[in-house]
């Protein structure tokens, strides 16, 4: 299983030290190669909420954020690129990803695109969220890609959050705000330093005079909901991936497809399925293959990216919260960061969205998951009609998800646990026990894996994970801990017994390799909630600094760091905070 990526690579290519230079890198392959809205119009100022009945986007020129001003940038990600990182802090540079885009020299465009998706939660279509109670309605209502460019022989698209109204908007207000955007910039490059596959961050700047009013919580509330209305600068957060696009855009000009008569949806159904497949899986499927053989090898490429992401996931302790169709990235990657949260006590019914149900609970994920693929292949099918074999091929690899995700869960676990397997019924009882003590016990997830993966002597170090030890003692609750004790220790014998037997059954395997495999993919650092909400808080004051230095921590997080980095973000969640709105739960973010 891949886990981390190194962040110590830097680019060897040219630094590009000017937006003249990146600017000649533009390549708007979505726009020349798909069909654009007919209703559209020609200089991409298209604010109002209505219906868009086809075309593949919508052209649309974003609003730029008032007297934009500098949060951050992703250091690693600017290397990767070849970028300087003074253009982040140039006029054209920030001009551009703060929303204005009329200055752009060619052949960058002064306008970007929205795109339009169905909306399927757990297989069922949905529509009725739709103002027009027709589904074309739903779509980028405050996300508009601005870039396409082709650096360093890989294609990315850029897209800006918060960039103001879209068709798709809903009557809502295109913005984004500080808060949200800062959780999405730090998450997608902690995700990336994780191993997981991620959209990234690029830029992101707020507003010194722009506001807009949002629902929030008090200081210290335990509401479930947001209580009160609060004020809160506008922000824009630039992310970046090969494509945007999403299974609920595939499933649209499939829903097209069954109702329309002339065909037309059929043919942008076939168009976007082979831009996604030159955009996110050209390396994989033979560009000489038949169409049904390039469906029936993307729906097996996707199951593999998908089933690996799901797994990375809960190996890391994230929940994405929302794992709608429109939610989840075609080309297999997380997308959303809008409720997402890290789990710190473990429960397998984390979630941190107030909106989101146990349907999109952390342990429920792989079930969200397979229905989101379920509605991928049901959206291929139309091109297969024809061609009964090809549609058993597509049927075989739909119905084998459920079991290739469990392969990839036992997979990840063992690697958590330090085994080679989980194939052996032993090995097996020793997971499923560990499974019902998690459940049982007040642990956090992130630092029991991390202290196992030394490899003690005893339980003494798997204690620092336990929130019993916060509690307030007494005689009841001595006795009560001193059972679970002996139960772990029971437990912590046979594990331990286990991998003394692959050690010895396994030449050239031994306690120290392994500990040092477990090392890298249990994460020592995760981004929690409770240290985002400082960072929000205070980079609204005009502070960044504890943005800049979660960057530098949760960019190594499987990395022994110095001791005050450990004392300061190596620890249980104050038990004050649990139940906190805005920190143990939040609304979804915006």
């Amino acid at each position: 299983m891949k886990t981390s990526q190194s962040q110590k690579n830097t680019s060897t290519k040219p630094i590009i030290s000017t937006f003249d230079e990146l600017a000649k890198l533009a390549n708007y392959s979505l726009m020349e190669s798909l069909n654009c809205d007919p209703d559209a119009t020609q200089d991409g100022v298209d604010y109002r909420a209505r219906q868009v009945f086809s075309g593949h986007y919508v052209p649309v020129k974003p609003t730029p954020i008032q007297d934009p001003q500098y949060v951050a940038h992703s250091q690693q990600f600017f290397a990767e690129l070849g970028l300087a990182d003074s253009l982040a802090e140039s006029d054209d540079f920030m001009r551009l990803f703060s929303g204005d885009a009329s200055q752009v020299p060619e052949p960058m465009r002064q306008y970007g695109w929205a795109t339009g998706y169905a909306l399927s939660i757990y297989g069922v279509e949905f529509i009725h969220q739709c103002p027009f109670q027709t589904g074309n309605g739903y779509g980028d209502g405050r996300a508009i890609s601005i870039l396409e460019a082709v650096i360093n022989g890989q294609r990315w698209e850029m897209q800006l959050k918060g960039g103001g109204r879209t068709p798709y908007c809903r009557g809502a207000d295109g913005r984004a705000v500080l808060r949200s955007s800062v959780r999405e910039f730090l998450a997608q490059d902690h995700m990336h330093a994780l191993g997981v596959a991620t959209s990234r961050s690029l830029s992101l700047y707020f507003s010194k005079t722009e506001t807009v009013q949002r629902g929030w919580y008090a200081e210290g509330s335990r509401s479930e909901n947001p209580d009160m209305m609060v004020t809160e600068p506008v922000a824009i957060s630039t992310r970046v991936a090969p494509s945007f696009l999403r299974v609920g855009q595939i499933e649209l000009f499939a829903r097209r497809t069954r109702e329309d008569d002339n065909h037309i949806a059929l043919e942008e159904l076939q168009k976007i399925v082979l831009h996604l497949i030159d955009r996110e899986y050209s390396k994989a499927i033979d560009s000489g293959l038949s169409l049904s053989e390039k469906v029936i090898q993307l729906a097996s490429e996707f199951r593999e990216r998908l089933t690996t992401l799901i797994a990375n996931w809960i190996r890391v302790g994230f929940c994405q919260g929302n794992f709608n169709s429109d939610n989840c990235a075609a080309g297999g990657y997380t997308l959303d960061y809008g409720p997402f949260g890290f789990s710190d006590l473990f429960n397998p019914h984390y979630q941190p969205w107030t909106g989101g149900g146990n349907h999109f609970s952390f342990m429920n994920q792989p079930k969200a998951a397979q229905s989101n693929f379920e509605m991928f292949c049901s959206a291929l099918k139309p091109l297969l009609a024809t061609e009964e074999q090809a549609l058993t091929a597509l049927e075989e690899i739909q119905s084998e998800f459920s079991t290739v995700m469990e392969s990839k869960m036992q997979a990840m676990w063992a690697a958590k646990l330090g085994l080679s397997s989980l194939d052996k019924p032993t090995h097996m009882a020793v997971f499923r026990e560990l499974q019902m003590l998690m459940m049982q016990t007040a642990i956090d997830y992130t630092i029991f894996f991390r202290e196992l993966s030394s490899i003690p002597k005893d339980i003494r170090p798997l204690k620092k994970s336990f929130y019993s030890n916060l509690i307030n003692q007494n005689a009841a609750q001595d006795a009560k801990n001193e059972q679970v004790d002996t139960r772990w220790i029971e437990w912590f014998v046979k594990w331990k017994a286990l991998l003394n037997n692959d050690c010895e059954e396994n030449t050239g395997r031994t306690l120290e390799t392994v500990s040092k495999e477990m090392k890298q993919v249990n994460p020592k650092y995760i981004l929690r909630e409770w240290f985002l909400k400082p960072a929000y808080q205070q980079a609204g004051r005009g502070d960044y600094s504890l943005i800049h230095e979660l960057q530098a921590v949760m960019a190594s997080p499987y990395e022994e760091q110095s001791q005050a980095v450990e004392d300061k973000f190596y620890q249980l969640r104050p038990l004050e905070l649990f139940n906190v709105g805005g920190v143990a739960h939040l609304s979804c973010s915006s």
